[in-house]
């Protein structure tokens, strides 16, 4: 029996100064008050209708956390560096954290309130995708990846995440393994 689902925003909490990514998601989280919690990004690359479908597999039992995939079930989009990029960090994620992932890197990550508020998250960037993918790995969670739509921006829309992020991925790969 599936249960109905709350509505899926309370509150809006705002930072001084803007300190990346990861430290805005934390502070985010340490006020979120409903069953599940999902990250949206405000670039619009990704479809907020399609916020069901992330939501509805931890809704209906099927796990505790849930990553909406830009390359399941789709040919992917967006620029070539990038997408060879993102799969061989999902592919380095994979080996540490023995999920099989398609796209660890994706904004639209669910998570069931009381997972993402028991992990303390330590990147203030963009490090927090691949920290908080092992650190939910070793908290042994069930996760499940659903197809979702990307539209991606081009760098002079403002798209900021380059090379030296990429090795922050890398690097966080690592340490959090």
């Amino acid at each position: 029996m599936e249960k109905e689902i709350k509505p899926l925003v309370s509150k809006i909490v705002y930072q001084e100064v803007n300190q990346g990514k990861g430290a805005a998601l934390k502070e985010g989280f340490k006020h979120a008050t409903g069953d599940f919690v999902i990250i949206q990004d405000a670039d619009m690359e990704y479809d907020p209708n399609e916020y069901v479908q992330v939501v509805e597999p931890l809704n209906n039992g099927e796990c505790d956390v849930c990553y909406g995939s830009r390359f399941l079930n789709k040919k992917a989009k967006g620029y070539l560096a990038n997408i060879l990029a993102n799969k061989f960090l999902t592919f380095l994620s994979n080996i540490f954290t023995g999920f099989h992932l398609t796209d660890m890197e994706t904004c639209y990550k669910c998570f069931k309130r009381e997972i993402i508020q028991s992990v303390d998250i330590e990147e203030k960037r963009f490090g927090f995708e691949p920290e908080i993918t092992s650190k939910i790995a070793k908290k042994k969670v069930k996760i499940k990846e659903v197809p979702i739509s990307y539209y991606p921006r081009t760098n002079e829309e403002g798209k900021k995440i380059g090379f030296k992020d990429g090795l922050r991925a890398i690097y966080c790969i690592l340490k959090y393994r």
